[in-house]
């Protein structure tokens, strides 16, 4: 990506923050087999006032007892997080934050009264790789939206996790995160990397009207034009003005008689 002022510098510092995160995740994974109190518990709960601790605690519980949970949840969060990070780095915690949070309560809200507990990252990844689609979308900025089409390349089949096709599966997590995603994009269009503006843009932001080439080529053309007209115009006059002139000459005829 070309670079810009909102851009991290470098790559390496961006994925920082994405490390600390994938560490966190691990730790309380390990912490799931240390404490004798199951983690789970600790879960969401949609329309359960207990079940509200979760919104601040499910992305960071997996299921101890299937590891693949918390691997397919790694290697996305380090990823997506890292290029938040590079890409949006004065909104990147906001925007993480508003993720982790807004999809929690959303899904609080959506998630039926099954009494479902919802656990996992993968909310939190619906919304970065949904803000990360959308906002390259919107910004028509060239590196954003091959950002876009790269998110579209590795994680585009992610759309049909918002479906209930798979059971033990929180579809409903998944759909809430997008939707989080997708409005942090519409809030922080105006913020971060924007695409740069042209000389014209700039003019009529300032009210300074852009030069009319075309129009002051036309005129030329014209007045050309127009002065050539004339020239043939006087030309034309003073030729029937001398052909006049040459008529209207009185010619004298001499008649010579002789003398008888």
């Amino acid at each position: 990506m070309r670079q810009d002022p909102y851009f991290e510098s470098r790559l390496l510092p961006s994925f920082r923050p994405a490390f600390v995160v994938l560490i966190v995740m691990w730790l309380v994974y390990w912490a799931d087999f240390i404490f004798t109190t199951d983690f789970q518990r600790y879960g969401l709960i949609a329309l359960d006032q207990k079940g509200l601790r979760g919104i601040v605690l499910m992305p960071w519980i997996h299921a101890h007892n299937d590891i693949k949970h918390i691997l397919n949840n790694s290697l996305p969060t380090f990823l997506l997080l890292g290029l938040l990070f590079y890409s949006y780095k004065t909104v990147a915690w906001r925007v993480f934050l508003l993720s982790w949070l807004g999809t929690g309560i959303l899904l609080w809200l959506i998630g039926g009264s099954n009494g479902a507990v919802h656990i996992g990252m993968s909310g939190v990844i619906y919304a970065l790789a949904g803000f990360l689609f959308a906002s390259g979308v919107l910004r028509g900025y060239l590196p954003l939206q091959a950002l876009s089409l790269f998110i579209i390349f590795l994680y585009g089949s992610m759309i049909w996790g918002v479906f209930p096709t798979q059971p033990r599966v929180s579809w409903q997590g998944h759909l809430s995160g997008l939707i989080v995603g997708v409005v942090l994009a519409f809030i922080y269009r105006k913020q971060g990397p924007q695409r740069p503006k042209y000389q014209y843009e700039i003019e009529k932001e300032l009210g300074i009207e852009p030069p009319d080439f075309e129009g002051d080529l036309r005129r030329a053309l014209e007045a050309e034009a127009q002065a050539l007209a004339e020239q043939e115009a006087q030309a034309l006059a003073e030729t029937k003005a001398k052909s006049a002139a040459e008529q209207s000459t009185t010619i004298v005829v001499y008649d010579y008689k002789k003398n008888d």
